[in-house]
């Protein structure tokens, strides 16, 4: 099928480059001319494992193209995808004016025939029938005949592990009040339905759950299910500061209740909080939606407060163990908001590092990506090492703040010698005690 996907983000670009390499003709547009020539040769703007090498596989069997141009893409695509960025406004609501640009701009290029256009931004609940408005504003301005349909297909990318979800989805979302319109998404989805480009762990599974729905289901099942995961995380880490009071272990609390089927083992890792791009902007839309139809969303309030106050519990421990901070000299592994990304929108990183200088520290920090990429942007006021040995070297304390699969096995007994007080905050509960211990840290967990 002819694809067209309007916004060359973590979720656009994404969504075209495994369209392409599942065999659609896809064309994405971006308005970014340098981030299009990077792309166009083969390079991806975003950290995202695999990503670079189906880009470059889908290059080479003109499979995807990438252009500023609008109206190409338009007349091209069959299906047009927009996925521009909704960021939040001060007051929590979504920032919808590139979506409503891009609808706008869609409709005054719609020349003749039928399009389905997809919004896989996430957009406030209520914004199928916006973007159709919008899109008939457009093609009032040029008179156009073409028809059209909306659709509600919501992504549910993790960072860092975006091609494996778009290609091992847990469900496929389709909102849309027309039947025609779910047939050709279906269509376009059917080799991830039927698990041909799955792992081969997930090939021999069932085909795909399609949850079929009216627009505004779809728009709220997103928000849900994001409000939802960041609810059990500022839970059990709610748990863990009781934990800490009474002496309990959260690790082992979180296999207890994790084993419970109706609760499930996912996202009851307890440590500094949830960060990045998606669930404070969500949570924090969908509290908005909430307060303008006269309905106070307590829980949610309740977790973001949370998950603001969990941020600083490493500050506490920091005090706790070192007494008066000023003067000191803090390491901290990790800079993005989880590991495998590059994205620091949100990231935890950055409130620590704003309360440690305020409270008069040095703050060093390594990050295997942002290290080595030379961007410093927002990272003033800490020192950037090269590697951790660099990092660790007159530290009196290292704070595991990004759970990267290489801080497991660093040296730490070398990082320990440079260190002027062997002292180690775990902030994910990631590292092993026993081994820290054993080297003679003082090691610190959440909830431990």
């Amino acid at each position: 099928m002819r694809v067209c996907v309007i916004g060359t983000g973590y979720v656009g670009l994404v969504t075209g480059a495994c369209l392409a390499h599942i065999g659609h003709d896809v064309i994405c547009v971006d308005n970014n001319e340098t981030k299009v020539k990077l792309m166009a040769s083969g390079q991806s703007p975003i950290h995202e494992p695999g990503l670079p090498e189906i880009m470059q596989s889908a290059i080479a069997q003109n499979k995807i193209t990438f252009t500023t141009d609008i109206a190409a893409g338009v007349e091209h695509g069959e299906i047009l995808f927009i996925a521009v960025g909704t960021p939040s406004l001060p007051d929590g609501q979504s920032d919808t004016r590139y979506v409503e640009a891009v609808a706008r701009s869609i409709g005054s290029h719609l020349k003749q025939g039928y399009k389905v256009i997809v919004n896989k931004s996430t957009v406030p609940i209520g914004s199928g029938d916006w973007v159709r408005m919008i899109v008939l504003d457009g093609m009032t301005e040029t008179q156009a005949q073409a028809e059209f349909d909306i659709v509600s297909n919501p992504e549910f990318l993790r960072e860092g592990v975006a091609v494996y979800d778009t290609l091992n989805p847990d469900r496929i979302v389709l909102g849309s009040a027309s039947d025609r319109a779910i047939s050709l998404m279906e269509n376009l989805y059917t080799d991830i339905i039927n698990r041909k480009f799955a792992n081969p762990e997930n090939q021999g599974l069932p085909p795909v759950s399609v949850v079929k729905t009216d627009i505004s289901s779809a728009e709220m099942i997103k928000y849900a299910a994001n409000a939802f995961l960041a609810v059990k995380i500022s839970f059990i880490n709610e748990v863990a500061n009781i934990c800490d009071r009474v002496g309990a272990d959260v690790i082992e609390i979180s296999r207890g209740i994790g084993l419970d089927s109706r609760i499930g083992q996912k996202f009851l890792q307890a440590g500094i909080g949830w960060g990045g791009s998606c669930f404070g902007k969500d949570v924090s839309a969908l509290i908005h939606t909430a307060d303008d139809y006269g309905y106070s969303t307590e829980i949610l309030k309740s977790c973001v407060k949370v998950n603001q106050q969990q941020r600083l519990v490493v500050l506490e421990k920091l005090q706790q163990v070192l007494k008066i901070l000023k003067g000191k000299t803090i390491g901290l592994l990790g800079l993005t908001f989880k590991p495998d990304t590059d994205d620091m929108r949100d990231a935890p990183a950055l409130t620590l590092i704003d309360q440690l200088n305020r409270l008069g520290t040095r703050v060093k920090a390594y990050d295997p990506i942002v290290s080595q990429s030379g961007l410093r942007d927002g990272l003033s006021n800490v020192i950037v090492e090269t590697d951790p040995e660099r990092l660790a070297d007159g530290c009196d304390a290292l704070v595991l703040v990004t759970d990267w699969k290489q801080f497991k096995d660093l040296d730490y007994a070398k990082m320990l010698t440079l260190m002027n007080n062997p002292v180690i905050i775990d902030a994910r509960n990631f590292l092993d005690r026993n081994h820290l211990e054993a080297l003679g840290f003082k090691y610190v967990g959440i909830g431990r």
